[in-house]
């Protein structure tokens, strides 16, 4: 007996130290881009984008993350039968958990594409659309079976269920019918003038399909023939029937009370953002959108209120701190505060919510924002003043503070300096010939700007005149910057880090223990001798000025990385779609983790990164050897807009960055896009969006 009580003590304590030797989650910043939703009693399941499942038990008044076994977190698709939650990722296949999420697994086995568009349940049977077409499952995941006889259109966005009829809405191809659980299809488009279906409804007798630049259509006979059912705004995310109302999502919420004969709009507090996913529980219609996370509305949308307390799938771009305070900059969300390490966090209040950057100087709080140039705060966050007179480019990725001066980067219009708190700025741009800068680094009295394809510059007089300094640096889309000491260090776009030990007359490549993805190196940091590494690999160590990389990533579920910050204990992380991580930095030091020096097994294209984008992201496929690969992007329409790759590649992991520019170079408009990457063996497709 004693033996097996000193066993359990020596068993608990163990697992508590594995339990704090990892990355924990805090609670925020709230909010973030909701994909999906599922209702079980009174369970509400919110799936994300980056961020995995959260679950609410109390209509959204408090989430709580639920991602134990859930492998991939960019879930599109939830579905509930019985005691059985599935979830659909992109990329991951498709998930089970019998525990209201407590604990998830993969149940795949057949399933060969594995980008899951849209789940629906038939009694016994579950449907998965995906990029390869319908997939078939009578136990609950454990087998799948293709089921595409007649189905022309393989990129399934939408499944529905009406008795023993089941429909499919697919890109370019309209909706198809099958009344045989998917053994056959018929496509069922007279009068569809639209064929991009983005969602689809059953009310009755009445079959509803929301398009891309179509609005919303309706079939009274299962689809034999179809009416236009009107909606100004044409891009339709998502539909829900509650009795007599018929609710769409596009970039707010409209609602029919006669089939979609008249729509009014109906947003008083919702934000307007796109609306991807609705949900119907009792009274309460809940709105998943785009950056902003659930909102509920309890009189069928007449009024909204945000509800997104713990719900912690938020787009951070930036982080800084301040003493006890540490703040997040977040993609549309604002800046949010917390002061316990990430316990809990408030949302400041910022007017332009597209927050690229911060810094702090004495009192003085500034946010570098996308198109509201920079803000100012003195009371932590409390209040904001836009000071940006003299600024004549407002995309500010990149801010420094050195004494009296504060400088920022703009995406286009070069280097502005301050020298009043931001009061006045004045652009300091002679010899600065790449304007996009994405990062700025002070030392002494040399100032550094990473610039996007430009490489580095560098001034010794404040800005006042630049000099390009790239000899070594092989890679020159620079967007993050660091200094310890005498070192300088570059963080570039799949290049990985670059040192520089004479203020940047020459670099060096420091990236043993950095493979793949881990090169694209979205932001650095230092703290003592350590410099930490913020890639779409998760966060690497190098305790010897870069000479060597071990990751670090242990608990870290979401891997893309955009900011990093540290205070006297604990490194944050600001995730793309999972919010912000702290770990303890005394823990990292000596911990020896993932390996990605190993060879990809199977021909692999992953979710681009960041999804949805502004204005670049990277593709990373894998390839298990050397083979012919062409990759293009195609319009929702299906036509070609860009080439990226045509050439002979050997196996490994490979990226490749997109701007949203066609082949002219011209941007292209928002809406989604389809990326195809195509081998001698195998065509893998998978959807992006472009948002402005």
């Amino acid at each position: 007996m004693k033996r097996l009580l000193s066993f359990l003590a020596i068993a608990v304590l163990l697992g508590a130290q594995s339990l704090q030797a990892q990355w924990i989650h805090t609670n925020g910043p709230y909010g973030g881009s909701v994909r999906c939703f599922a209702v079980n009693g009174s369970h509400l399941f919110a799936g994300t984008d980056g961020g995995g499942v959260f679950l609410s038990i109390n209509n959204g008044t408090g989430w709580t993350v639920v991602n134990t076994g859930l492998t991939n977190t960019s879930v599109h698709a939830l579905a509930v039968n019985g005691s059985h939650l599935f979830a659909g990722t992109s990329g991951g296949g498709v998930f089970l958990s019998t525990n209201n999420g407590t604990s998830w697994t993969a149940v795949n086995t057949g399933l060969t594409n594995r980008s899951v568009n849209s789940l629906a349940v038939s009694g016994s049977n579950l449907f998965a659309g995906t990029y390869g077409g319908v997939y078939i499952s009578t136990n609950n995941g454990t087998n799948w079976t293709a089921v595409n006889a007649g189905l022309t259109s393989t990129i399934v966005f939408a499944l529905t269920v009406n008795g023993s009829n089941l429909f499919a809405g697919t890109f370019d191809g309209g909706v198809f019918h099958s009344t045989n659980n998917g053994t056959s299809w018929t496509a069922v488009n007279t009068g569809l003038t639209n064929a991009y279906i983005l969602s689809l409804a059953v009310s009755g007798s009445n079959l509803f399909a929301g398009t891309a630049f179509g609005g919303v259509f309706r079939s009274t006979n299962n689809g034999a023939s179809w009416v236009y059912a009107g909606l100004t705004n044409t891009y339709v995310w998502s539909l829900v029937v509650n009795g007599s109302n018929l609710f769409a999502g596009t970039d707010r919420v409209f609602l029919s009370t006669n089939n979609g004969a008249n729509w009014k709009a109906v947003n008083t507090g919702l934000s307007n953002t796109t609306v991807y996913a609705l949900a119907v529980n009792d009274s309460n219609l809940f709105a998943g959108t785009l950056y902003d996370g659930v909102f509920l509305s309890t009189n069928n949308g007449t009024s909204w209120m945000a509800v997104n307390t713990g719900l912690t799938s938020t787009f951070v771009r930036s982080l800084a701190v301040n003493g006890s305070h540490l703040f997040a900059g977040t993609w549309l969300g604002g800046v949010f505060l917390s002061t316990n390490n990430g316990s809990s966090w408030v949302n400041t209040d910022l007017t332009n919510h597209f927050v690229w950057s911060l810094a702090v100087s004495g009192s003085h709080l500034f946010a570098g924002t996308d198109g509201g140039g920079v803000f100012r705060s003195t009371d932590n966050g409390t209040s904001w003043t836009a000071v940006n007179t003299g600024l004549t480019n407002r995309s500010v990725r990149s801010l420094a503070v050195s004494g009296s001066n504060l400088f920022t980067g703009t995406d286009g219009g070069g280097v502005f300096r301050s020298t009043d708190n931001g009061t006045s700025w004045t652009a300091v741009n002679t010899g600065l010939t790449n304007t996009a800068v994405y990062s700025l680094a002070i030392n002494g009295s040399h100032l550094f700007a990473g610039t996007d394809g430009g490489g580095v510059f560098r001034s010794t007089d404040n800005g006042t005149s630049w000099t390009a300094v790239n000899t070594g640096l092989t890679n020159t889309a620079v967007y993050s910057l660091a200094i310890n000491g005498s070192n300088l260090f570059a963080g570039t776009n799949s290049g990985g880090v670059f040192l520089s030990t004479n203020n940047g007359t020459s670099w060096a490549a420091v990236n043993a223990g950095l493979t793949g993805t881990a090169r694209s190196v979205l932001s650095l940091a230092v703290s003592g001798s350590n410099l930490f590494a913020g890639t779409h690999s998760g966060v690497f160590l190098s305790a010897d000025n870069g000479t060597n990389w071990t990751a670090v990533n242990t608990g870290l579920t979401n891997r893309s990385v955009y900011a990093l910050a540290a205070n006297s204990s604990n490194l944050f992380a600001g995730t793309w779609g999972g919010g912000v991580w702290r770990r303890p930095l005394s823990e990292m030091v000596t911990a020896v983790e993932d390996d990605f020096s190993q060879a990809p097994v199977a021909f692999t294209l992953e979710q681009n990164y960041p999804n949805p984008f502004n204005p670049t992201t990277t593709i990373r496929y894998q390839l298990p050897k050397t083979t012919q690969v062409v990759l293009k992007i195609y319009n929702i329409f299906g036509q070609e807009v860009r080439t990226l790759v045509n050439e002979r590649q050997s196996a490994g992991v490979n990226s490749v960055m997109w701007d949203g520019r066609d082949q002219s170079g011209k941007k292209v408009s928002s809406g989604i896009y389809i990326y195809r990457l195509q081998t001698g063996e195998s065509i893998q497709s998978r959807k992006m969006s472009f948002v402005l």
